[in-house]
């Protein structure tokens, strides 16, 4: 028996029971389409993260008083340990790091704005000296950065966003303008390119201000984040070192102490979401292969079936010299070409699920150009791990008796 007979008479097969074949391929078809789902979203996820969120550039790590951390129990132990960190300990850095190129501070608050009736909520208020604009990605859209001596002078000066420029300043330039930032009025010198969104969250709706202006208004209580760009990015972990011997001794830790700040850098945000989106995808596959082993024994129970509905056909092609073999490779056959079906059926909806969730959701997904391959390979390894018993029990049928049995 050829291949392509046997791929014939399986989807001759399928056709004659349109019901009964997609109820059979139910299960598979949910299965696939659900893995290929949660990797398409899961790709652009990685892609989008890659892009977006670690994109601190090369040679450029931020210490925070945190830094990453992954549980909450770590979180409560550097709660209670790590200090707030400081103005002089950015300066500190900047004066003795040999392996710096720029060393920025910023500091984080929020606020409601309002002007002329219109709002805009949960502004991110950013206090920072002149050198954050230029460490971190921030094109300029009209007029110009925040400079070191606004920042000495504490300056009433302020460079926003592209969505508090469209939402408070509709129809007019806004450099120039004043706005009214807690007691203060500030005037806005730059205007920053818009920057798109993170999960539906927008990265344009900020006001920066001159750090020292940031504490006069919100006071100094809230911890300073240090931004350290490394002249040559190769010697980038012995800037990390350098930097967090230089905070240890000034925050006075023993030689056995942990560290009292964290290190966030590009890298280690990428590992930790590629820890995080590989625990998600372990638990996803284990779930939807339960429905494929599901759609894999409603397949070889469908087959058994039909086993049983065609003796007669087995009876007659033995008959005229059909082997056991060619019995049990037609079988065969039939079981993964309806896995398949199944599968390219899957494969088609999760395309379309795909593009339905990067469009009308806030979720990135990218459909991978290897995931039809995967579907298919786990489609025919589906169709001939369950179609084996089906298949065997064909061939093993005696003629005579499968004739007789219709008779």
């Amino acid at each position: 028996m050829s291949l392509l007979e046997g791929i014939r008479i399986a989807l001759g097969s399928l056709i004659a029971n349109p019901l009964r074949s997609f109820l059979t391929l139910l299960g598979i078809i949910i299965g696939i389409t659900a893995i290929v789902a949660v990797i398409s979203v899961i790709n652009g996820l990685n892609l989008y993260v890659a892009d977006k969120l670690s994109n601190q550039g090369p040679g450029v790590f931020v210490i925070q008083r945190f830094g990453l951390i992954a549980n909450h129990e770590d979180f409560l132990k550097a709660a209670r340990r790590n200090k707030r960190l400081r103005l002089a300990d950015a300066n500190a850095v900047r004066e003795r790091s040999e392996l710096a190129a720029a060393v920025g501070s910023e500091v984080h608050s929020s606020e409601n704005l309002s002007l002329h009736g219109e709002e805009i909520r949960n502004v991110d208020i950013g206090g920072i000296t002149s050198e954050i604009l230029e460490i971190e990605p921030y094109d300029v859209d009209g007029g110009r950065l925040i400079t070191a001596s606004e920042v000495e002078h504490t300056v009433p000066v302020a460079f926003i966003g592209a969505d508090v420029a469209d939402r408070l300043f509709p129809a007019v330039d806004p450099l120039g303008r004043q706005l009214r930032i807690g007691n203060r009025n500030v005037t806005i010198v730059g205007i920053a390119r818009k920057r798109g969104s993170v999960f539906g969250f927008s990265r344009d709706n900020f006001v920066k201000i001159p750090i020292s202006l940031h504490q006069r208004i919100y006071g100094v209580r809230p911890s300073v984040n240090i931004s350290v760009k490394v002249a040559d990015p190769s010697r980038m972990q012995d800037c990390m070192d350098e930097a967090r011997l230089i905070l240890r001794m000034r925050h006075h830790l023993k030689y056995d102490a942990p560290d009292d700040f964290g290190f966030l850098t590009a890298e280690g945000v990428n590992t930790l979401w590629a820890n995080l989106t590989s625990i998600i995808f372990r638990v996803a596959v284990f779930v939807v292969g339960i429905s494929l082993v599901v759609g894999g024994i409603v397949v070889m129970n469908i087959m058994l079936v039909s086993v049983i509905e065609r003796r007669r056909e087995i009876g007659l092609r033995k008959a005229v010299g059909a082997r056991p073999r060619d019995i049990r490779l037609q079988f065969l056959i039939e079981s993964v070409v309806l896995s398949s079906v199944g599968g390219a059926i899957g494969i088609s909806v999760a395309w379309a699920l795909t593009w339905a969730i990067r469009t009308f959701s806030p979720l990135p997904a990218d459909y991978p150009s290897w995931a039809p391959i995967m579907a298919f390979l786990v489609c025919g390894s589906i169709g001939v791990f369950f179609g084996l018993n089906p298949a065997a029990k064909a061939a093993r049928l005696d003629p005579i008796e499968a004739l007789r049995a219709d008779a």
